[in-house]
């Protein structure tokens, strides 16, 4: 059934379709699983990842199907929203359907855009233990990766203080030599906590640690997000997590997470975060949760386990990247493609009316403040403006030879007219359009999108990737930034092209990915810059490594690794009712 989402919070409908949510029994059942493939926790369930693949190894395949998005505004413009919905009308038409969206991160959950468990009837549900921890892959994260500080603060500590035969009898060590000023990892937590961007660690005499400049980074940036998202099976894993650069030593070498020997305790912290959370649709299609990279300043997608998993169990899987098609979709193309092997038969266009006028010169969207009337009233003239942003995010999944499904993810405020000019213009570009009222209707308001993809799902495409991995790296950022963003060429800093100049010259950083940073606000490296700008050149400032994921991570811009917090966050309106012990407002 479907709940009246003019009148009902998120997590009012999500408690209400929560009464008859299936439990980890049930689901066994229900997904064929064996007895040892699904274990309970609490009101969730884990998947046995190793054991599943195993027994499905030789099924086929299903339909893989993405969904990305335009250039949203700050508020989101319902890429998650959109996948359940997707879900849910493919449930709908009787299809055997499943999916997986990434974690969401607490910092956005309890800051200015809420949680990202979809909306009205298409949801994710539970919420609240999707929203709060779910079944602690993050906290996990995080105890890995600050252990790695842990165990290099503690060296640089021991270092300073004996000298090498004290260091080698007391403890078997040698001298790494660890420069404090070459630190690259961050200290990690999953809130948004503007005012441990820059810290002083150390203080307080010999005894207190090595005293030196540091910084915090949100969890789920860390490197060790990125890795999991990535990794084929627990061996790769332990292969990577040997592999992280945390530092480099006063001759320039890196220092390794292998090289402190603490790259198997951090995979003893982690190895539960392997096997994928199962959850579902407020109407009850299975969707698993696993990993939550950001896509802005990570790769954005959620794990190649989950979909390896979902394509052998469902007909149709769903999958959704973060943020808009120039980021979020353009890694999945160009990087988790290519890693795990998997070829896409569709990828859905997420689009609204609203993003689109805000494209076409419409007012500054601010999180937390009401919208302005040109965002609520019929406006064809901004609108018109605005579409050119939709059909260029249409025209790179094309270039990638995808087939691409617009899908026009209707608001109550949007007009007859305005969605049928969205339309026209789509299907003018040769794409698949389909309107769906998915947020008020859940899967009865999907049935016009879910029939789009059934159909774009049985043509044939040819997936190409952007750039071969034998092309150079500053080559790769060039066609990237010209292609998929839009620009007229790049800028070095002296800094950055010295990095790629190192990197070209060494052929082992041929298979790393490239992993752009970047804004998701604008096809820009500048937030403002909205529509389809023209006349730019992307500036790369530096460029970071993640020597255990294997990534090369050019930085366009000014991008921070810990978010703020704003003026009105969203845990202001979050409560417990003491009485049943449910939590109030998540959104």
């Amino acid at each position: 059934m479907s709940y009246n989402a003019t009148k009902m919070k998120d997590w009012q409908i999500a408690e209400a379709a929560e009464a008859n949510m299936p439990q980890s029994d049930e689901w066994r059942e229900k997904l064929n699983l064996q007895k040892d493939e699904i274990s309970a926790y609490g009101r969730l369930s884990k998947l046995d990842f190793i054991k599943i693949m195993e027994r499905l190894k030789n099924n086929k395949d299903g339909k893989y199907i993405e969904v990305t998005a335009i250039t949203p505004t700050p508020l989101g413009e319902g890429k998650s929203t959109t996948s359940l919905g997707l879900m849910e009308g493919l449930g709908k038409r009787g299809k055997n359907v499943g999916g997986c969206l990434r974690q969401p991160s607490g910092g956005p959950t309890m800051n200015v855009k809420g949680t990202a468990a979809g909306g009205g009837n298409s949801l994710l549900i539970p919420m609240t233990e999707f929203s709060m921890g779910l079944t602690g892959d993050i906290n996990d994260i995080a105890n890995a990766h600050n252990l790695a500080m842990v165990a290099l603060t503690a060296r640089m500590q021991h270092e300073r203080n004996y000298d090498d035969d004290t260091l080698a009898k007391r403890s078997n060590m040698r001298r790494l030599d660890i420069d404090p000023n070459r630190v690259e990892m961050a200290w990690v937590m999953d809130f948004c906590a503007q005012s441990l961007r820059n810290i002083i660690i150390g203080l307080g005499g010999k005894m207190n640690g090595f005293t030196m400049e540091s910084k915090f980074a949100i969890t789920v940036r860390s490197e060790l997000m990125a890795i999991l998202s990535i990794v084929r099976d627990l061996k790769d894993m332990r292969e990577r997590m040997d592999n992280i650069t945390v530092a480099f030593d006063k001759q320039g070498n890196a220092v390794t997470t292998g090289d402190l020997e603490v790259g198997g305790a951090m995979t003893a912290w982690m190895r539960n975060t392997i096997n994928p959370t199962l959850c579902s649709t407020a109407e009850y299609q299975p969707c698993m949760v696993h990993a939550g990279p950001f896509a802005n300043i990570a790769v954005g997608q959620s794990s190649i386990i989950a979909d390896r998993i979902g394509l052998k169990m469902f007909d149709y899987h769903v999958t959704e990247s973060g943020f808009a098609a120039d980021i979020g979709f353009e890694k999945f193309w160009n990087v988790k493609c290519r890693l795990s092997g998997l070829k896409p038969n569709v990828s859905v266009l997420t689009t609204s009316i609203r993003a689109l006028k805000m494209h076409g010169g419409g007012p500054k969207v601010v999180p937390g403040r009401p919208l302005a009337d040109e965002y609520t009233r019929e406006d064809l003239k901004l609108l018109e403006k605005g579409i050119p942003n939709m059909l260029h995010h249409l025209n790179t999944i094309r270039t990638s030879g995808i087939n691409p499904v617009v899908c026009i993810n209707c608001f109550t405020s949007d007009t007859k007219e305005e969605i049928a000019m969205v339309k026209r213009a789509a299907e003018a570009a040769g794409a698949r359009c389909a309107v769906s009222t998915h947020w008020a209707n859940g899967g009865d308001g999907a049935l016009e999108l879910a029939d789009a993809v059934i159909d774009a799902s049985n043509d044939d495409n040819n997936i190409n990737y952007l750039y071969p991995n034998e092309m150079r790296l500053r080559d790769r950022v060039d066609k990237i930034a010209r292609v998929v963003y839009g620009a007229d060429g790049v800028s070095w800093s002296p800094e950055a092209e010295a990095k790629a100049k190192i990197f070209e010259a060494d052929p082992k950083y041929d298979e790393y990915a490239t992993m752009m940073v970047k804004t998701h606000l604008s096809l820009t490296h500048d937030p403002m810059l909205k529509g389809v700008p023209e006349g730019w050149t992307l500036p790369i400032r530096d460029i970071l490594i993640y020597s255990g994921a294997k990534f090369l991570c050019p930085c366009a811009g000014s991008i921070s690794l810990m978010p703020g917090t704003g003026s009105n966050p969203g845990f202001r309106k979050i409560d417990v009712d003491t009485t049943t012990g449910k939590v109030q407002g998540l959104f």
